[in-house]
């Protein structure tokens, strides 16, 4: 019997499930899981999930002072506790989009988290903190990985961001695809490229090339896919995290997929090497209108549905 497209592309790379629904673990086996606030808020709005909204409350309301912000952290986490029983790896849990040009407050959430988890019995190996790919994020990232906290990158549309997170030695980055293929089709007026040549194929290709040609251990996670031909041309990449409707349509084709990102072809690519401090990494930032935008756009994005959950614990807990 021949496999199905997902199990050939388990072959190459490891695949996450880009969700909050744990149903959708259960049907497609991914090794690691990821959300992001939209995700969550999403999820909590379902019926079936009112038992850790519930719990995450009454956390709140034992803390007293601020207890918003403490049941709003218990929330993410009950979420990937639950997760985690339904997978062998690891869950990214997402810090507070407004604090994405805060290092200090960063560092903090990060650490609030992380204790969360293991006072629930999580061992830290098993959660990556997710932080924005700003010059913020990437000092927190640092720190935090010293203190092996293992940080996922997220947020993330140029090779300067990537070149950055490696140099702080982040575990895992999350180049945003679909995201950057939605700029370039406005900005450029097209209705769609050639799989080939999608801009956001090209952006995630091109900071593969660069880590495996010098040899940075930060793995990188395709993320943010808008049709099944991003993922199959990434087919090599160290992990993808891919929603449900695209799960689904890779596991009922068969059709024979082959690998395209291919760690020995890039040692031999002909890339020079590009150094990265903090006014490299703005001014190189600020260069890239798509990355400045869709950067700026994100953390707003994320913002908004975490001040959403917030309105929603808040009136739930009177």
């Amino acid at each position: 019997m021949s496999m199905n497209q997902l199990e050939q592309l388990k072959k190459f790379t490891t695949v996450v499930a880009d969700t909050g629904d744990f149903e959708t673990l259960k049907h497609y086996h991914p090794t690691d899981s990821t959300t992001n606030p939209s995700l969550i808020f999403a999820a909590s709005q379902q019926s079936q999930y009112k038992h850790l909204v519930d719990d995450a409350i009454r956390y709140g309301k034992a803390k007293g002072d601020k207890s918003v912000g403490h049941a709003l952290d218990k929330v993410f986490v009950n979420f990937g506790i639950e997760i985690l029983k339904l997978i062998p790896g690891r869950v990214s849990t997402e810090v507070d989009a407004r604090l994405s040009f805060d290092v200090e407050g960063s560092i903090a959430k990060a650490h609030h988290l992380i204790s969360l988890y293991e006072s629930s019995g999580i061992d830290r190996k098993r959660i990556l903190i997710k932080l924005a790919s700003t010059w913020e994020g990437v000092l927190a990232a640092r720190e935090l990985e010293k203190e092996g906290i293992h940080c996922n990158m997220t947020l993330m549309f140029s090779l300067s961001q990537a070149i950055a997170c490696a140099e702080a030695k982040a575990t895992l980055i999350s180049p945003f695809v679909g995201r950057i293929l939605d700029w370039h089709k406005k900005n450029d007026g097209v209705a769609s490229y050639p799989p080939a040549e999608d801009p956001g194929v090209k952006s995630v290709t091109q900071i593969f090339n660069y880590y495996k040609k010098f040899g940075f251990k930060t793995q990188i996670m395709g993320a943010s896919f808008r049709n099944k031909d991003e993922i199959l041309e990434l087919a090599g990449c160290d992990l993808l995290t891919i929603a449900p409707p695209f799960l689904e349509e890779l596991k009922t084709s068969s059709a024979p997929i082959s690998r395209k990102l291919d760690p020995e072809k890039s040692k031999s690519a002909p890339i020079e090497k590009i150094a990265i401090d903090e006014k490299s990494f703005r001014y190189l930032l600020n260069e890239d209108a798509m990355a400045t935008d869709k950067l700026a756009e994100g953390i707003r994005n994320f913002a908004k549905d975490i001040v959403k959950l917030e309105a929603i614990l808040k009136q739930k807990m009177g």
